[in-house]
């Protein structure tokens, strides 16, 4: 079972790698503007946060092989519909139902589901390490994938067609997924006894998704097409390296939290990641720029193990689910807010200002995290 989350978490990201560098260059191809870029960006963020909602509500009601079965259909319906339209408004549709993540992250649907069936492993944090290593890995070589429209001659639009194909690739593999409605384990439910802990997390993950969807890997992929000028195979080169830096940085992520802790390793780690971004912000040499931004990527996944670890350490098994939906939820509505906030700053000419408004509210919210979390003591 593990395995197969395993490919199928490797399969979207490296998916979500190529589609984050792609889709600017698209949406500017078609004649779209900066902001049209911003609005596109949130309403992806928000599609995925109200199908996250609805998980956490109601998902406990159906087996997860079904959700994630589902949840795969959609992905290959988005990138079809992605390909087919070429206007802002049915674009921006299917932006909002469908799975695409203009993030370097896992920010859709897939990512409580998959928490949830890994939650039970041993050494969980270890766990959840592997499992953002191999997104993050796969994402990197999908960020590379992203040059192929220049290298091969392909079309913009047939990336989104092979976004669809990886979706079906990823229906078949979930459907040797165990029904885990027939092992002998309870049902999951809503939130019960944990939901004051699991609400506190989603207020403060919130602050942190804000800032981080300023920054989302398409917008920063716009920024540098923007300021500097370059390619859309140099930026897929790029987010190569950055993509490969988090992914190895994420494998240290299970030893440093047990030996510091998982808080401690959020924070610690996420800090001089901001800063280097409030550094490249305003840095007016592309090297320089480009430097800063390769030690913020070694720095800035690290939590992301340890996050997800520490939300299933402090909840009850039953309530893993609807924990891991109801801390998703906020951070992809709260993200889902910011994207259209930059491209409205792109297109009035303050193109530093997202980045550092970033780094600083990233800043804040790990000051907050670890001032009310620094004491928690997580279960195994």
């Amino acid at each position: 079972m593990i395995a197969r989350v395993f490919v199928g978490r490797a399969l979207r990201g490296f998916a979500d790698g190529f589609i984050a560098v792609v889709l600017p260059a698209y949406l500017l191809a078609l004649g779209l503007g900066v902001l049209e870029v911003g609005i596109i960006s949130t309403a992806t963020l928000l599609g995925s946060a109200l199908t996250t909602l609805a998980v956490g509500r109601w998902g406990h009601r159906f087996p997860i092989r079904r959700l994630l079965l589902a949840a795969a259909l959609l992905m290959a319906a988005t990138g079809l519909g992605f390909a087919g339209f070429s206007s802002f408004w049915p674009l921006l549709l299917v932006a909002v139902v469908g799975t695409l993540n203009p993030s370097s992250g896992d920010a859709s649907v897939f990512m409580p589901l998959d928490h949830t069936m890994l939650a039970a492993a041993p050494d969980r944090t270890a766990i959840f390490s592997r499992y953002t290593f191999l997104g993050s890995t796969a994402g990197a070589v999908g960020a590379l994938a992203s040059g192929l429209p220049e290298w091969s001659g392909i079309s913009l639009r047939a990336m989104f067609v092979l976004y669809a194909a990886v979706g079906a690739v990823v229906w078949l593999l979930y459907l040797g997924l165990p029904d885990q409605r027939s092992e002998e384990q309870k049902p999951a439910v809503p939130l019960g006894p944990s939901r004051g802990i699991v609400w506190r997390l989603a207020a403060l993950f919130s602050i942190d998704a804000f800032a981080g969807g300023l920054a989302l890997n398409s917008l920063l992929a716009l920024w540098l097409f923007e300021r500097f000028g370059m390619s859309l195979a140099a930026a897929g080169a790029f987010f190569f390296w950055t993509g490969l830096l988090s992914a190895v940085s994420q494998l240290a992520a299970g030893p440093l939290a047990r030996r510091i802790g998982m808080v401690n390793t959020m924070v610690f780690t996420h800090i001089p990641s901001s800063v280097c971004l409030i550094g490249a912000a305003l840095a007016s040499s592309l090297d320089v720029v480009l430097a800063l931004l390769l030690l913020r990527s070694l720095l800035s996944q690290m939590d992301v193990p340890a996050r997800g670890a520490f939300v299933m350490s402090v909840v009850t098994p039953e309530e893993r689910p609807a924990a891991a939906s109801f801390t998703a939820v906020p951070r992809s509505l709260a993200a889902a807010l910011s994207p259209t906030l930059t491209g409205a700053m792109f297109a009035a000419g303050a193109m530093a200002a997202p980045l550092v408004a970033c780094g600083a509210l990233k800043i804040a919210y790990d000051l907050a995290l670890f001032a009310a979390f620094r004491k928690q003591r997580a279960a195994s």
